[in-house]
């Protein structure tokens, strides 16, 4: 690394250092697996000698501990070597002045979808904010993709512009650090306007357009893909390679920022910051791109419906980044176009010239050849027998592009960096309500199912071409649905056992009774220090594995149930765009940290089922302990103890379902269908059936 080798020849732009806790990290990791051996130890010997009827849960409880054993084992990849950077953007000068170096162009991909649930007004924010860069205004393009094709959108673009030219000249002159004008102004508007819809129409050409104070623009361009019902468009990661191709045609920048809509630039300084790794000729030739943690804005107290992902977006990239395998999260992040065209070592050639990565664009941006080049690169059917999708650009075959094609960047030998400043690079939005959290997991989950099973799977492939622990990190990814078993079993099988009065786990005098308890705790504590230790708190990690549990028994369970139709052609997933519209109504029950239920979701049946399976199975154990006493029903104290844990995470639906009016309350028909299948599993186990 430059930060070492180079102190004296030239000024530092980057360090990194191990974090503090990595040999703690360690010690854990050989105290933990030492555990899990013993309960091995154990689940070996219940089967071998258990001969009675409760050799089926004995059997369902040893699956459950294998699949949480195993993906435990995944996760220690993102704890072995944990890194944290820092750079130096206020040494660039010196660096360019003492080299002769360029600052290089960049082009700006921004994807939206559905004006209706993107409102265009979040759309104008992010480019405006990124139009605001300090950077020269002739090194910046923005392309705009609207898979919307919406003429909202359009129009709140070309209005966006209009205010551009005062907000520029503005934000330099009175140094404004918050760029996007609504996170200045605090307010936002919105209004339904009607306006014929362009495929491909240049807003601003920095070759023409000036702001009030007579300075350039950086150029805008607004794009909608060609679409047709006979040519499947691939949804995200067919508008991000359709931009990659439009974009060589006009401008061809040698580095590619991606961000979603609704993800507007905090820091104008961000693009100085990634310099700071793309001029360090040590590791620049293998970096495939930049990324930038996702931080979201607006978010209550608790952040109940744990918007905030910290585990994907903030804990476990610094362990990736140690292993130089940090995972594309689909937004803030600055890729090198080389990247997307081969491995390090040899670049694919493309079908035309003018799409290669070292191709220079020499005519004006609006002269017509460039446009009608533009224009047939866009093409609904111009992917057909090409490399696109396959090798070269995003890669199809996921619903989570990013992850898969940073997956198979890094198979190729590309690496990557993560950037994590103090200040914040950029700020999105996140869903306020359960069921839009819960719907944009479920598609996670089916787009993650893919991988794993594809002929690229991690579990295999990766480790062949990325290394065991690098491949651990995104296996452990690709197998997050499979969560949904043993939560699943969890959360109803001890229970329905409780109330036959058959025991599941060590009785109290047992010292395995104990060892329960220990990787129970020592889970849960060592996830708990996690957090603290990046700035989280106790009530955001209560809440997230609140969350957690409740995905289990939703999103995770009904995303793996989905990708099994899929995959025998029984339902065919789509690409459900998630809602950003908040009105006022949810946004006062969310800013209280209120749960949001109120629509009628089959998602909501078995955690409502489990919750009221746990509090019956609590409360009867409590009752029999009060008429037997505590040493007669120490071989249930565990199944007790664990209802009573899960009741305590329900409280949220036991007030929707039975103390709440308001219209995020549980729907009755919910909570009746709820009632009958939780009863009726009730009396099935009652009668010994």
């Amino acid at each position: 690394m430059m930060s070492q080798n180079k102190v004296g020849t030239k000024p530092l732009l980057h360090t990194h250092k191990l974090l503090p806790q990595t040999t703690f990290n360690r010690l854990y990791m050989a105290v933990y697996a030492l555990a899990l051996l013993s309960l091995f130890h154990y689940h070996a010997q219940t089967l071998i000698f258990n001969n009675s009827p409760s050799f089926i849960l004995s059997l369902l409880l040893f699956i459950s501990d294998l699949i949480l054993a195993f993906l435990w084992c995944t996760t220690q990849s993102f704890h072995f070597r944990p890194i944290r950077r820092r750079e130096f953007p206020e040494n660039l000068e010196n660096i360019i002045l003492k080299e002769g170096k360029e600052l290089p162009a960049v082009d700006i991909f921004i994807c939206t979808a559905d004006p209706y649930k993107e409102p265009p007004i979040a759309t104008v924010n992010t480019a405006l904010s990124v139009m605001a860069y300090d950077y020269p205004p002739e090194k910046l393009s923005i392309y705009v993709s609207d898979d919307g094709g919406s003429q909202v959108t359009l129009f709140a673009l070309m209005e966006g512009v209009k205010f551009g030219r005062h907000w520029l000249p503005f934000c330099r002159e009175n140094n404004v650090v918050d760029r996007c004008p609504q996170a200045y102004f605090d307010h936002t508007f919105y209004d339904d306007f009607s306006l014929q819809a362009y495929k491909l129409k240049i807003l601003v050409s920095c070759m023409k357009d000036k702001d009030v104070s007579g300075e350039m623009m950086p150029n805008l361009v607004y794009t909608s893909r060609e679409k047709n019902i006979t040519h499947h468009h691939r949804f995200k990661a067919g508008a991000l390679n359709a931009l990659v191709r439009i974009s060589a045609t006009m401008t061809n920048a040698p580095i590619i920022l991606i961000l979603d809509c609704d993800m507007y630039s905090n820091d104008p300084q961000t693009i100085k910051r990634v310099l700071c790794y793309f001029f360090d000729l040590e590791i620049q030739p293998t970096m495939a791109y930049v990324q930038f943690p996702q931080f979201f804005h607006g978010l209550n107290k608790g952040d109940i419906y744990f918007g905030e992902q910290k585990r994907v977006f903030q804990i476990n990239p610094l362990g990736m980044d140690g292993l130089s395998c940090t995972v594309n999260m689909g937004t803030g992040s600055f890729f090198q176009r080389r990247a997307l065209f081969g491995n390090p070592s040899s670049c694919f050639g493309t079908e035309l010239l003018e799409l290669g990565p070292k191709h220079v664009v020499k005519k004006p941006i609006g002269s017509q050849e460039i446009l009608e080049l533009a224009h047939s690169v866009a093409a609904c059917d111009y992917e057909n027998n090409t490399r696109w999708g396959t090798q070269v650009g995003y890669r199809y075959g996921s619903l989570v592009e990013d992850y898969y094609t940073s997956y198979r960047m890094h198979c190729e030998g590309w690496k990557s960096v993560f950037c994590n400043p103090e200040r914040p690079a950029f700020l999105g939005d996140s869903p306020i309500t359960l069921i839009n959290m819960l719907s944009q997991t479920k598609r996670w989950m089916i787009g993650l199912l893919n991988v794993l099973f594809l002929r690229y799977s991690p579990i295999t492939f990766g480790i062949h071409k990325m290394g065991i622990l690098s491949a651990f990190t995104y296996t452990h990814f690709a197998l997050t649905p499979i969560y949904c078993i043993p939560l699943t079993i969890y959360a109803f099988v001890p229970q329905l056992a409780l109330l036959r009065g058959i025991s599941t786990f060590p009785q109290i005098s047992d010292l395995r009774f104990y060892l329960y308890i220990f990787l129970f705790i020592g889970a849960n504590g060592k996830d708990l220090l996690d957090f603290l230790l990046q700035k989280g708190t106790f009530e955001i990690w209560w809440n997230s594995q609140r969350i957690w549990m409740i995905c289990g028994l939703s999103s995770y369970l009904f995303g793996f149930i989905e990708y099994i139709l899929s995959s025998l052609g029984i339902v065919v997933p789509g690409f459900d765009v998630t809602s950003k519209v908040q009105d006022d109504e949810l946004k006062k029950r969310y800013e209280q940290s209120i749960f949001e239920f109120g629509v009628v979701s089959p998602m909501f049946v078995p955690m409502t089922m489990a919750s009221i399976i746990n509090l019956v199975s609590f409360a009867t154990g409590l009752v029999t302990i009060l008429r037997r006493g505590l040493k007669e029903m120490q071989g249930l104290s565990l199944q007790i103890l664990l209802s009573g844990f899960v009741v305590i995470n329900c409280w949220p639906l036991y007030k929707a379902m039975v103390f709440r009016r308001d219209n995020g309350r549980m729907p009755t028909k919910i909570t009746l269908i709820s009632t009958f299948l939780a009863s009726f599993l009730c009396l099935l186990v009652a009668s010994g059936m």
